[in-house]
């Protein structure tokens, strides 16, 4: 089984789990169009087994401008564009549900945190070159996680 977070916006980022009979893996990335419509495309080739991604829910946040709240809807949708076009089953999960799930609030320091205590071994460094890890590639882990507890069973492709 195949599960996909998401955390849309500018330094989100997206993070894959996928279990197999050998192990399971966990992958996180930054967030760019380009290689998150890739990563998608090879996935969906490959894959033999079931797939699901939980996607966080977005919506406008007060003192947000016009343009930035354009934007992030704009990222949204091609999210779901690039889910929907490959036939890749997704859940929007509003963030109060599946951050409650991890005992977190809106502090991101927390979000990297908890990520790092349930993959060590994940690095949440968004380049070599980044010294601050990515609160948005940790949110995505912890997204893909949430996603493998509860969606893992009537969502297989």
């Amino acid at each position: 089984m195949i599960y996909i977070g998401v955390d849309p916006g500018a330094k989100g980022g997206y993070a894959i789990i996928a279990e197999s009979e050998t192990g399971s893996g966990v992958y996180s990335y930054p967030w760019d169009n380009n290689f998150f419509a890739m990563e998608m495309t090879s996935i969906m080739s490959k894959k033999s087994d079931g797939i699901m991604a939980a996607v966080e829910k977005v919506g406008a946040m007060p003192g947000q401008g016009v343009t930035s709240m354009f934007n992030f809807g704009k990222s949204a949708g091609f999210i779901e564009g690039v889910l929907t076009g490959l036939g890749i089953p997704y859940q929007l999960v509003a963030p109060k549900r599946w951050k409650a799930e991890f005992g977190l609030n809106s502090d991101k320091e927390k979000s990297i945190e908890v990520c790092k205590r349930l993959f060590p071994n994940l690095s949440l460094l968004p380049s070599e070159r980044c010294r601050k890890e990515s609160d948005g590639m940790a949110e995505a882990a912890l997204l893909a996680c949430f996603a493998m507890r509860h969606f893992s069973e009537g969502y297989t492709k």
